[in-house]
C-alpha cells in the first residue's frame, strides 16, 4: 500500500482525537493481540495501538511486527502510541484525498 505526504497529514490529522483501540502490555505480542488487531482494522482502518512496556528497540521491532503481519499501513508513532491504517475494501470508512 502506497500512501502520499498529503494522505498521510490527512490520516494523521484524523487519528489525532483518537483513543488507543488495542494495547499491547509487557507480555508483547500474541495470537490474542493480533486477533484484535484484525478486528479493529476492518471495523476502523484507523487505529491508535498502545506499546507499553518495551524499551525503544523491541518497540520499534514490534510496530514492523504488527505491520507487516497485519498488512498495515504505520501512519505515525509518538511516545508508546502507533497509528496503523488499513483500508477495508467491502466497506471503506475513511476517505482518502486524491493524490
Amino acid at each position: 500500500m502506497t500512501i502520499s505526504a498529503s494522505q498521510k497529514r490527512h490520516l494523521r490529522s484524523l487519528a489525532h482525537h483518537l483513543k488507543p483501540v488495542v494495547s499491547v502490555g509487557q507480555h508483547g505480542l500474541s495470537e490474542n493481540v493480533f486477533a484484535e488487531l484484525e478486528i479493529a482494522l476492518d471495523f476502523h482502518e484507523l487505529v491508535k495501538v498502545k506499546i507499553s512496556g518495551a524499551d525503544r528497540e523491541d518497540k520499534k521491532t514490534m510496530i514492523e511486527t504488527i505491520s507487516e503481519t497485519c498488512g498495515a499501513y504505520l501512519v505515525q508513532t509518538i511516545g508508546h502510541v502507533a497509528v496503523f491504517f488499513r483500508r477495508n475494501a467491502k466497506k471503506p470508512k475513511v476517505a482518502l484525498p486524491k493524490e
